[in-house]
């Protein structure tokens, strides 16, 4: 009999060293994050979007002129436009 140690089913499965940077979750969001169109706060906020803020810290940001107002297309439903949204992530140009 074997030992577990030696069972090849132990083995380690060695991957191959990859660019830190490229594979941050801040870089996954930016690629990942639509370029135009609207989204919904859920998709804005992390942990699945981009801006590691609360709601209530957004909507304070989106009232004090921070964060960028919404687009309310009925009673229920809020959007932001993708633009507006890039625009808080994104590096910006150096001029």
């Amino acid at each position: 009999m074997t030992s577990p140690a030696a069972s090849p089913r132990t083995a380690f499965a060695v991957y191959p060293k990859t660019d830190v940077a490229a594979t941050s979750p801040e870089t996954a969001f930016v690629a990942a994050f639509p370029k135009t169109g609207f989204v919904r706060l859920a998709s804005i906020l992390a942990p699945r979007g981009p801006i590691p803020v609360s709601k209530s810290t957004w909507w304070a940001g989106v009232k004090s002129g921070r964060f960028p107002k919404p687009v309310k297309l009925g009673d229920r439903i809020t959007v932001w436009h993708a633009e507006d949204i890039r625009k808080l992530f994104e590096p910006r140009a150096v001029q």
